[in-house]
């Protein structure tokens, strides 16, 4: 027996009066210890020694239990598993061990399965209360099988819900990035879903700059946009508006070859015999006015970037640069593509249509800026142009620029006018073009080069606009005449249509009054199908008209219904109301549809109680009564 009772008691407690459980929380079952209920093949169990003294202290060592050992056989202890299941939130983790480790070494496998840092945990659920990091699992007697809960007071509860719902929102917003390009200064403002990525804002820039995605320096991206790959809701962008700037990464090299490039420009032009001059004097220009003004070129921006991806964008630099050069009376240039332009000028209604002009620039021609500064910036000439004419322009300086309108050229005005302009010497520079429009083509009209005067011009101008006069007129005719033509076979469709219409109206609504009428024949035939089977149920099931001579009461009853006719039969005294009600909706006047009066005194007998006998009612004897229809 054990004589450290209070102990004893301690131990069942702590084990919901498990005696197994108390057992071999004291003793490993490596040991010996019966780990069943005490029924079945007899186990090695504990016994008590009690010449043992009580233990003070809860160690192992010290316990009031001692195994007993088998005879002859020597057994080392062994260590005992003990097994953990941890509930944090909505995770379990199961945790198994050994009783010689500590409290600390479940928190650091805690750690490491959720991400819970050891100074931030407290594991409760231990049945002697808090215990410290470094307590000895074996020093707190547990059961094999444990339940233990992690608390983090010091921890923010999970935002994962409002994040996700917050980042959804933001990914159906629409983000408007204020770009500058810093080498123009020309500013884009582009809409992006928040859907987007990074690197498709970065190829629509290059869409727009020429400048490739390896070669963009940007300013303004939030510190959080640190991968290309990132969508814009989560980069970190202001909402709605949000300013970057993008320019060209230069490296050294490409700097060191630029200025090169510049001074051996620069030497060229201060080498040149000035040959290229000598026809200046026909406009009325010295030398040294030219000399300036051809030094002055190579300093300029060039009218046009090189290789640009997108013809707008590059008409658009090349009217500022234009103006900038020349000023702001100049012809209104097209901004937009070639086949925009032809779609403005030649795809319209007849009456709408304009010639088409195009302007060829060279700026190492000598004849360039002359040209530019008092021909085509002459107001005669800008009114002349913009009131008849849809002008559009290119620079060919770039041999690049060069290749790219050639190619186009090839493509709308075939291979004759593009050698043409393939043979042009520079000199011969800048071009006019002419085109007017045609059913199957389109024409060149005529083609004006640089050294010409503002007169020549004029006149050139006037004459390409007679001859497109004629045609236009010839246009006009056919257009009107296929109009009318149109509008005769549409007034016919159309009549037709509604002829057409209003015969399938006609026809539907034939169609509805037909149906509509077996319907309703349906609907009666069924009414009266369903009438006579109720008539031949209630004839059915009337009782036998009585004899005359009858030992019981008789009353005859003589009724009239509303055709004239008279129903006549014998019922007993003792038969209830409700089987003259039957007698005569077998007949074909339901009680519900007919009444039933006396004569004398004059009353409604539909309205009496229909299980009182006819001797109650007074209709007995006889009785004469009549059928009325109710309203």
């Amino acid at each position: 027996m054990c004589k450290n009772f209070k102990r004893a008691i301690t131990l069942l407690e702590q084990n919901n009066w498990d005696l197994v459980a108390a057992i071999n929380g004291v003793i490993p079952q490596e040991n010996g210890i019966l780990q069943s209920d005490f029924g079945g093949e007899t186990m090695p169990g504990p016994t008590f020694d009690p010449a043992s003294p009580p233990a003070p202290a809860p160690a192992p060592s010290s316990s009031a239990f001692r195994p007993v050992m088998p005879s002859r056989q020597i057994v080392e202890r062994q260590p005992r598993m003990l097994d953990f299941r941890v509930e944090y939130r909505d995770r379990n983790v199961d945790v198994v061990l050994e009783d010689s480790c500590t409290v600390g070494e479940i928190k650091q496998i805690l750690e490491n399965e959720l991400q819970i840092p050891v100074p931030k945990m407290l594991l409760k659920g231990w049945k002697t209360g808090d215990v410290e990091d470094s307590t000895v699992l074996k020093s707190l007697h547990l059961p094999k099988n444990n339940s233990l809960y992690v608390l983090t007071p010091d921890l923010p509860p999970p935002s994962s819900s409002s994040h996700a719902g917050a980042l959804q929102e933001s990914l159906n917003q629409n983000f408007m990035l204020i770009i500058t390009h810093r080498e123009v200064q020309r500013e884009y403002n582009l809409n992006f879903s928040g859907s987007s990525t990074v690197q498709e804002v970065k190829r629509n820039v290059y869409d727009l700059t020429s400048i490739p995605v390896r070669h963009q320096l940007w300013e303004g991206w939030p510190a959080s946009a640190t991968d290309d790959s990132m969508c814009l809701a989560e980069s970190g962008l202001s909402y709605p508006c949000h300013r970057l700037t993008v320019g060209r990464r230069t490296s050294p090299v490409q700097t060191r070859e630029q200025s090169e490039e510049q001074s051996t420009d620069v030497h060229m032009v201060s080498d040149s015999d000035g040959d290229d001059f000598e026809d200046a004097s026909e406009f009325g220009v010295d030398d040294g006015e030219v000399f300036g003004m051809a030094s002055s070129t190579m300093r300029k921006s060039p009218m046009m970037p090189e290789n640009a991806e997108n013809e707008g964008d590059a008409l658009l630099q090349f009217t500022a640069e234009f103006s900038s050069r020349y000023g702001d009376c100049h012809p209104v240039f097209f901004i937009g593509s070639l086949e925009a332009a032809f779609q403005e000028a030649f795809y319209v209604k007849a009456r709408d249509r304009k010639l088409l002009a195009i302007y060829l620039h060279h700026d190492e021609s000598v004849l360039t800026n002359v040209f530019c500064s008092q021909m085509l910036c002459a107001e005669s000439i800008v009114s002349y142009l913009s009131q008849n004419f849809i002008t559009w322009a290119w620079d060919l300086t770039k041999d690049a620029n060069r290749a790219r309108f050639l190619t186009m050229c090839n493509r709308h005005f075939g291979s004759v006018i593009a050698q043409t302009i393939r043979t042009q010497k520079t000199d011969q520079f800048p071009l006019f073009l002419i085109i007017m429009g045609k059913r199957s083509s389109n024409e060149v009209l005529n083609v004006i080069q640089g050294n010409t005067t503002v007169d020549e011009l004029m006149m050139r101008l006037m004459a390409a606009m007679e001859i497109f006069s004629a045609q236009q007129q010839e246009d006009i005719k056919d257009e009107d005449e296929r109009e009318a033509r149109e509008n005769v076979k549409r007034e016919q469709d159309e009549a037709y249509r509604l002829s057409l219409e209003a015969d399938r109206a006609k026809r539907e609504a034939h169609e509805r009054e037909m149906a509509e009428q077996f319907r309703l024949e349906q609907i009666r035939k069924e009414q009266e199908e369903e009438r006579e089977a109720i008539r031949l149920s209630l004839e059915q099931a009337l009782p036998p008209e009585p004899e005359e001579e009858n030992a019981e009461p008789v009353s005859k009853l003589r009724i009239r219904t509303p055709s004239g006719e008279f129903l006549e039969r014998r019922f007993l005294a003792s038969n209830k109301l409700q089987i003259v009600f039957d007698f005569v909706a077998s007949k074909g006047f339901p009680w519900d549809e007919f009444k039933l009066l006396s004569t004398f005194p004059r009353r409604d007998v539909t309205q009496l109680d229909p299980n009182k006998s006819l001797l109650e009612v007074n209709l007995f004897p006889q009785e004469t009564l009549f059928l009325q229809a109710k309203e």
